[in-house]
This record gives structure tokens, C-alpha cells and sequence, in this order.
């Protein structure tokens, strides 16, 4: 969904954020689900898309991949792809689109060559990318505030991939499946404890298998995963609303107050409100 032209598709809602020459941001929501047919599509443009929730199958030339809230989707213009939601029903993406001229020029900067095309299609959640600078992306009023965020965000992108080369990544039919109720089972509960055991009963796997499986189509644990999912949601509340940040914390399933705070300035490089109040609306 990162880059989708043929936003009229059934059952997808594009929302324009913000935009420039060359450039614009997008929210897509889908509603497809299990039984609706994937359609192929192109990317009209360069986009990097923040899967804000939902989890589906992503396949292109670049490979396929199960996506999942956190991660990043990379499209490459021109590429054709194809979007399942076989495994359960709807997403949403936050989505940077970037002509082809322009991302050359970024390229050529951060990449060190004006021909880079993203050589895989999904960054995992709980990688160091930007996570600020998709909030920003998310949520600021001003044109040159997003149009900075927006070029720093590509620019970091392209210069992680640079320096890390991409994992392939092996997903079957039935470990997707799997996985995919596990991940909706975190989202929808992270709020509340989890055990392993749950997770892996229901995937009807072992835990042993359970933590492999998952770790092999999510590029993570289903605890560092669970981690990710409150933090974001912590951060999300503090840029959207005036909550207190304890009550933020406590509301979003951490229970103590001092490793939350570490934890938060661990992933977000900031004190939880020295976050709100770089990124905050009210900024």
C-alpha cells in the first residue's frame, strides 16, 4: 500500500496529508480482508509507508513479505506488486511518495549512487529508522516541517539499507496465517500481559517453533515486538493528546515508571516529554 495510484480500488480510502512539487504524504486505509481478490498494482511513485495497523502479505520483484504495524513498506517506482489480507481484515499506512527525479537526487546523496532502487521491500519494527521522523510525518501542520521530515526520513532510509544488506525472508502460507493472529492478538491486547504460551497455542505451534517462526517472518521476537507496540502507542498518545505521560505509560501495559522512561528514550533517542514537546501539535 505504500504507493497506490488506483486509490478508487474497492474497499481503499486515500487521505492526502501533505504535499509539495514532487512530493506528497498519504494516509490509505484498506478494508479488504479474507475472500476479497488482491489486485496487482504500480507504484506511480518512490515511497517509504509506516504501517500504522492491520497485517498483510506483501508480494514484488523485491520478494514477499508479511507486514505488520511498525514496519516499513519501500516501493520502487515502476515495480509492480500485489497486497493479500488473507489472514485477517483491514490496514493503515502513513505513506511518503517521491517523483523518480527527486528521489535521484537523494539518492545520489545518501546512497552515493543516483540509480538506487530499495533492494527489498519491508524494514521490520524495532529497527532505528526515524521513528520521530514518522510521527512528525503523521502529525505536523506545517508545509516545511513535512517537507524536511519527509526528505530526512528517504535520506535515512536509503543510507540504513546502504550499510545493512537486506534478509531475505522465507514465509509460508500456513506460518503466515499463524503469525498473523498473533500479531493482531499483540495489537489489539499489548495493553495486557501476555505469555508465550498463549501465543504459540494459538498459532497451534510449539514455543520453541512459535519464537522461530515468528522471528523468521517479522524480523523480531513477539517480546520486543509487544515492547514496540506499547511504545508507539505511548508516543502516539503524546503527540495526540494532553494525557499525562505516567498515565500514558501505565495505560499502554508498562508497569514500571523508571524502565518505561528508559525505554522510551532507548527507541525514540528523547525523554518521553521532551518527545511531546519537539512533536507534539501544540509544537
Amino acid at each position: 500500500m505504500a504507493s497506490r495510484p488506483d486509490a478508487h480500488l474497492p474497499k481503499l480510502e486515500a487521505r492526502t496529508i501533505a504535499g509539495g512539487d514532487a512530493w506528497s504524504v498519504m494516509e490509505f486505509t484498506c478494508r479488504a480482508g479474507p475472500g476479497d481478490r488482491a489486485f496487482e498494482e504500480a507504484h506511480g511513485a518512490f515511497s517509504v509507508a509506516a504501517v500504522v495497523s492491520g497485517t498483510f502479505m506483501y508480494r514484488s520483484g523485491t520478494g514477499q513479505h508479511l507486514l505488520h504495524p511498525g514496519a516499513l513498506l519501500l516501493g520502487n517506482h515502476g515495480a509492480c506488486y500485489e497486497c493479500g489480507h488473507d489472514h485477517g481484515r483491514g490496514d493503515r499506512c502513513i505513506s511518503f511518495q517521491v517523483a523518480p527525479e527527486l528521489f535521484r537526487e537523494i539518492a545520489a546523496s545518501a546512497g552515493g549512487a543516483s540509480t538506487f532502487r530499495f533492494p527489498t521491500a519491508m524494514i521490520p519494527a524495532g529497527s532505528e529508522i526515524g521513528p520521530s521522523l514518522v510521527a512528525t510525518l503523521a502529525s505536523c501542520e506545517d508545509g516545511l516541517q513535512s517537507e524536511e521530515a519527509a526528505f530526512d526520513l528517504v535520506e535515512t532510509v536509503i543510507a540504513h539499507l546502504r550499510d545493512r544488506p537486506p534478509r531475505r525472508q522465507h514465509v509460508s502460507a500456513r506460518d503466515a496465517q499463524r503469525i498473523s493472529r498473533a500479531l493482531r492478538h499483540i495489537e489489539e491486547h499489548a495493553a495486557e500481559p501476555i505469555e508465550l504460551g498463549e501465543l504459540a497455542e494459538r498459532a497451534g505451534t510449539t514455543k520453541y517453533h512459535f519464537i522461530r517462526i515468528f522471528r523468521s517472518a517479522v524480523g523480531t521476537t513477539p517480546y520486543q515486538f509487544l515492547l514496540e507496540t506499547r511504545l508507539r502507542t505511548v508516543a502516539a498518545n503524546l503527540l495526540g493528546s494532553a494525557v499525562p505521560i505516567t498515565t500514558a505509560a501505565l495505560e499502554a501495559g508498562f508497569g514500571d515508571i523508571s524502565t518505561f522512561n528508559a525505554r522510551f528514550r532507548a527507541r525514540f533517542g528523547l525523554s518521553p516529554s521532551a518527545y511531546r514537546r519537539r512533536y507534539g501539535r501544540s509544537s
